[in-house]
């Protein structure tokens, strides 16, 4: 319970320290509201909050070294090994001029130091053939780096709105945290309540009004962690299906797979450019417009918030099915398959204006 209290807090008092102080720190930590196509607020925000969840997680760290936790050096290990990650991202977020590819290197250092390091491997994927292979630490080597670094650009890319990936982080966060109460894993437990307090320290302040924002910091760091921990809670429990945190993740990660294959095939781009088309946007653009008012600046911050709502409810869908059929590998398998079918359908919907019998602008102006 004290690691949960501390952690909180710090994150809270972090984000009002920013909030309150960044006009006097400098322009460097404010987020400019020109236009672009991932900007949707209204006034000069500070993007660094990524600074207060790890200023939580750092200060839950210690009291477990101070409690004398038995799992307090494996959770240091893997918070030290994720800092590239977040430098990477917290660096982007105080300057603007850190390439993607920068990021990207930077975030396969941090899988990489997890997989030596912490001993995070993915070794099965309850699929029969691919077993074996995955066994080998070759392979085992690559898919685990890749499910980190594909997580961490994943929690980024849904990181457009007010409480958005921080909200699906504690939605993720809570199920991690269920199945592992269910199979009696505490280091797992424990890590994952105190990464929801710590998130929550700074969600107050995110949303709805978004005082602060996560930053490319922050969302670095919770991918790489909540990827980490996903593993590892398969990896130690054998009961556990791999096909569980794949529908518990499978928003933010199928719309990474989703917008590679729309940027490179369709688009013919590069995946790394950022563009206006994610899920999330089309829903601000299309659905929330709609529903709450057009695009006049006092309806701004309203849509902005109102648009997490409908993203939190597409991953509640996932998250249904996950913890309660944890176990069953086919009726998971099932699930995720049913859930990219219904993204792609409403995705289709919505583009082609079909969405709720919307009528608006050609898609050029999407």
């Amino acid at each position: 319970m004290l690691s949960i209290i501390i952690s909180f807090l710090v994150s809270f008092f972090i984000c009002l320290f920013i909030i309150r102080y960044a006009h006097i720190l400098g322009h460097r930590l404010l987020d400019p509201t020109e236009r672009g196509p991932q900007k949707f607020h209204e006034n000069p925000t500070p993007r660094t909050g990524g600074l207060a969840i790890l200023g939580g997680i750092i200060a839950s760290a210690l009291v477990f070294l101070i409690q004398k936790k038995d799992f307090a050096l494996d959770f240091l290990i893997i918070l030290l090994c994720s800092l590239p990650a977040f430098l990477a991202g917290f660096a982007e977020d105080l300057t603007k001029k850190v390439s993607a590819r920068t990021r990207l290197l930077l975030c396969s250092i941090s899988a990489i130091l997890i997989f030596l390091f912490a001993n995070v491997h993915i070794l099965r994927v309850d699929i029969p053939f691919l077993d074996d292979i995955v066994k080998l630490i070759p392979f085992s080597f690559i898919l685990s780096t890749v499910a980190i670094v594909g997580l961490s650009n994943a929690i980024n890319i849904i990181d457009g709105f007010n409480g958005l990936a921080s909200g699906v982080s504690i939605i993720i966060l809570v199920g991690l945290a269920y199945v592992a109460f269910k199979v009696n894993d505490t280091f797992i437990l424990f890590s994952c309540i105190v990464l929801i307090a710590t998130i929550f320290g700074f969600f107050i302040w995110n949303y709805p009004r978004g005082f602060i924002f996560l930053g490319d910091g922050g969302a670095y760091l919770l991918g790489v962690l909540i990827g980490t921990f996903s593993v590892l809670l398969v990896k130690r429990n054998e009961q556990i299906s791999a096909w569980f945190p794949m529908l518990l993740l499978i928003y933010p990660v199928w719309e990474t797979l989703f917008s590679i294959y729309r940027k490179k095939f369709l688009k013919r781009m590069s995946p790394l450019q950022p563009d206006g088309l994610h899920f999330h946007m089309l829903v601000y653009k299309r659905i929330v417009k709609w529903a709450v008012g057009p695009k006049d600046a006092k309806y701004i911050t309203r849509r902005n918030s109102a648009t997490s709502v409908y993203l939190w409810g597409l991953t509640f869908i996932s998250f249904i099915p996950a913890v309660l059929f944890w176990k069953k590998t086919q009726i998971l398998q099932i699930c995720v398959f049913l859930w990219i079918f219904m993204y792609v359908l409403i995705y289709r919907k919505i583009v082609k204006f079909k969405f709720f019998n919307i009528k608006g602008n050609s898609k050029k102006n999407l």
